[in-house]
């Protein structure tokens, strides 16, 4: 793949005092990002509120993947340094979301992927415990069932806390026959943020392993692993990493990378893999760093390129803006729903990025789908209405959601 220029060269900037593109307001102040709609294909009278269910790709991602899957139509244009190219320009872009080293990283299809080679490698004996949170995505329970039920040990779910604070019962469940804690960034139903620093801190006492499922936070939450020291953390690319489906992103912390048994054994993770006249001349030994964890086919010729290139204006935004910005959005949709009788947890447990609203009882039976005909689309998970806008949302998407649920709650 030819090398792109660098993230602040190749992402869109974000406008400045005099924009005049629609949807936005014009202006940057205190490290707001104004309507960023001109750089996706949202049409006016869509008010996509749902990035915590798939985000949609910018134009320019979109682009890159078309002219990424294009190429394959011409093969003898391949060459065999496109096979690395990518997947190395992809490994240093994620490593700055981890704020780790590139050869950290590791290429995986999806969380489930890389929390299976997590389940795999980190050492759970009999009668110890594996803690998750209630209500937590499956994709981070399910390879701990399987691992528990082999291995004699336990998944223990941390109850939903009536004070919304995640990191205080999680605190309360660690012990001396803790195994691995295994937990998200923000749990995905009611949008509780969890202070990792704390619970990393807590693993390291007792010995624990610590796992981490960022889908819902990284892109849009700082993080940095040499404050936090996961044992393994994944995203899929697809949510807040504004990336296409089947793309993610796995950090394997360093103990792990020469000893760790990886979910697959495929010919590019070798170590002379770059010398495709050599293929045959089989070797045990691996790319160096987290490489041995990559998946098959990591060289998508489609994928990566858009992923890489959603990565690049992701930094040009800037993590901490994206996160202040829909912080900001957060706390005037907050305000505006309790008028509806909707609440959600303290600001200062929930994510800023992240909305779960609720009221008395069951959200309204058909809510999403009355909804999606005024072409307002949100997600119901559990009993929460999940709102979470992104950069792209304006103004008028907020009023019309409000407009819509107030139509539909009085009947």
């Amino acid at each position: 793949m030819p090398r792109r220029p660098s993230p602040c060269a190749a992402g869109e900037p974000v406008r400045r005092p005099g924009s005049d593109h629609p949807g936005g307001s014009g202006f940057k102040l205190c490290g707001m990002i104004p309507c960023q709609r001109h750089l996706f294909d949202i049409p006016e009278d869509v008010a996509y509120l749902n990035c915590a269910y798939m985000s949609p790709l910018t134009r320019s991602a979109l682009a890159a993947g078309a002219e990424g899957l294009g190429r394959k139509s011409h093969p003898w244009r391949v060459a065999t340094s496109d096979f690395f190219d990518g997947a190395e320009e992809f490994r240093a872009l994620a490593a700055g979301f981890f704020h780790c080293r590139p050869g950290d990283v590791a290429i995986v299809p999806s969380a489930s992927y890389g929390i299976q080679a997590a389940a795999d490698n980190v050492p759970i004996g009999r009668g110890q415990s594996v803690i998750v949170l209630d209500e937590q995505f499956p994709s981070n329970l399910y390879p701990w069932r399987r691992v528990a039920a082999d291995r004699g040990a336990r998944v223990v779910a941390v109850a939903w806390p009536a004070d919304h604070d995640w990191t205080s019962a999680v605190l309360a469940h660690i012990g001396d026959d803790t195994a691995v804690v295994a937990v998200p960034n923000v749990q995905w139903t009611s949008g509780g943020l969890l202070d990792l620093g704390r619970i990393g801190d807590a693993c390291r006492r007792v010995g624990a392993a610590l796992v981490l499922d960022l889908t819902q936070s990284l892109g849009v939450l700082p993080f940095d692993v040499a404050r936090v020291q996961p044992d393994f953390a994944v995203a899929a690319g697809y949510k807040w990493m504004m990336g296409p489906y089947s793309t993610g992103m796995l950090y394997v912390a360093p103990r792990w990378q020469d000893v760790g048994r990886p979910l697959e054994e495929n010919w590019i993770q070798r170590e002379n893999a770059r010398m495709f006249s050599s293929l045959t001349r089989y070797t045990d030994g691996y790319e160096p760093g987290a490489r041995r964890f990559d998946m098959g086919e990591r060289s998508n010729f489609a994928l990566l390129p858009a992923a890489i290139r959603a990565m690049e204006q992701l930094l040009a935004w800037t993590v901490e803006d994206v996160s202040a910005t829909l912080g900001a959005v957060n706390r005037g949709l907050v305000a505006r729903a309790a008028d509806l009788g909707f609440s959600a947890p303290p600001e200062h447990l929930r994510a800023p990025h992240y909305l779960c609203l609720r009221r008395d009882g069951e959200p309204p039976a058909g809510l999403v789908e009355a909804l999606a005909i005024e072409r307002v689309f949100v997600s119901v998970r559990g009993a929460s209405v999940r709102v979470t806008p992104h950069v792209y949302n304006s103004e008028a998407d907020i009023e019309r959601l409000i407009a819509v649920l107030r139509d539909v709650l009085r009947g």
